[in-house]
């Protein structure tokens, strides 16, 4: 073989490693191939994880799922699969050894705490965890959750702003503009009747213009979160979105969470730690107390996020959605506000939903601020095809 050529057998020796890796080593795997080094050690940490808990085999070849009742071997593990693996596979392979493992309680203690990949879904667990923590461990929970949050605020808040300021001035329309607001693919839409053929031009009778940004509050925009364990994820990100908008001087915003009981979280500094995910889920109770604090019903969008499995009055909660948007509310019902797609939800509530002009969706966090600033202009919102 000549100096630098490629030996032919690696290709197939590389994809045999890899099917290796996948199948975990059990006899039946067929690879014949065997681990050393960095591979081996990559190997026992998806076996503590994905093993199949069958003891036969040959020693040490067996893989079982397992990592220990003990804090310092899970600690390991924590160490061992971010030295072998990027982070986004962290984050999967961390949220998996929570749900299999039952790892929930390790996470009580500080030194764990420390030693993950902190993202949304963690987020999630750890406030779902919020009354059995430790005074100890809360501090360092709040890290945890001040990170992932400031993070998300970083990446979210920009685009919301531009994108609501822009709505917000569109919405606000005056019928005497000045020329640089003067909204000229409706000025020449109310006035083609005034069209001159011989001169090829239109002279405007009437001008339309956008609205200049003021510093009174235009918009009501009222969150209202069902706190129920699946919901986690959009928990997470309306409370940064509800926090973004509450940083717009032109929106007045109420974020109001739900299970069974109702909590309203608008003054409070901590709002995620003031959740509870888990336990039943009154919607119909929700909306009774969101409706009685709609003072301008023309200028408040109310955003239902939710899975719509009704523990309540369900007549009464499609009542209070008719009635909301009879009196001019923007009715906004999403599914789910996450990266995740639609989680199971109770479908005929949705159809009812959408035939009261109200579809429900699911919605990623990138497209939010394009399905707000459509409630707020009062136009179709941006429903994605996968709805």
């Amino acid at each position: 073989m000549t100096a630098g050529a490629m030996d032919p057998a690696a290709p197939e020796q590389e994809r045999l490693r890899r099917w290796r890796l996948v199948l975990g080593g059990d006899a039946a795997d067929g690879t014949g191939c065997t681990l050393s080094g960095q591979d081996s050690a990559m190997d026992g940490a998806l076996a503590a994880l994905y093993g199949k808990g069958d003891k036969q085999g040959q020693a040490g070849r067996d893989r079982s799922a397992g990592l220990g009742a003990s804090a310092p071997s899970v600690a390991r593990w924590l160490g061992d699969i971010r030295t072998y693996f990027p982070s986004s596979v962290v984050q999967v392979m961390q949220r998996d050894a929570i749900d299999r493992l039952g790892l929930s309680a390790l996470l009580l203690e500080p030194e764990m705490l420390e030693a993950v990949e902190a993202d949304v879904h963690l987020v999630g667990t750890l406030l779902s965890l919020n009354k059995a923590m430790p005074e100890t461990t809360k501090e360092t929970a709040r890290a945890v959750v001040r990170k992932v949050v400031e993070d998300l605020e970083k990446r979210l808040a920009t685009r919301t702003r531009a994108t609501l300021t822009g709505a917000l001035d569109r919405s606000a329309r005056i019928s005497r503009p000045r020329h640089h607001d003067i909204d000229w693919n409706r000025t020449i839409a109310a006035n083609l009747k005034h069209y001159l053929p011989e001169y090829r031009t239109i002279v405007p009778e009437r001008l339309i213009g956008y609205g200049r940004a003021s510093q009174s509050v235009k918009k009501e925009v009222v969150l209202c979160i069902d706190q129920s364990g699946s919901m986690a994820a959009s928990v997470v990100y309306a409370s940064v979105f509800g926090a973004v908008l509450a940083s717009m001087r032109s929106i007045n915003t109420r974020l109001v969470v739900f299970d069974t009981a109702v909590v309203d979280l608008t003054d409070q500094l901590d709002v995620l730690f003031g959740t509870q995910l888990g336990g039943g889920t009154d919607i119909n109770r929700a909306l009774a107390y969101c409706q009685s604090q709609i003072t301008r019903p023309a200028a408040t969008v109310v955003v239902l996020i939710s899975d719509l499995y009704e523990g309540g009055i369900r007549n009464e909660m499609l009542k209070r959605v008719a009635a909301m948007k009879a009196s001019g509310v923007q009715f906004v019902t999403l599914l789910a506000l996450s990266d995740e797609g639609a989680p199971a939800y109770d479908r005929e509530h949705a159809a009812a939903l959408a035939a009261l002009g109200a579809p429900a969706f699911a919605c990623t966090p990138d497209l939010f601020p394009e399905v707000m600033a459509a409630a707020i202009e009062k136009r179709p919102l941006p429903i994605p095809d996968t709805a």
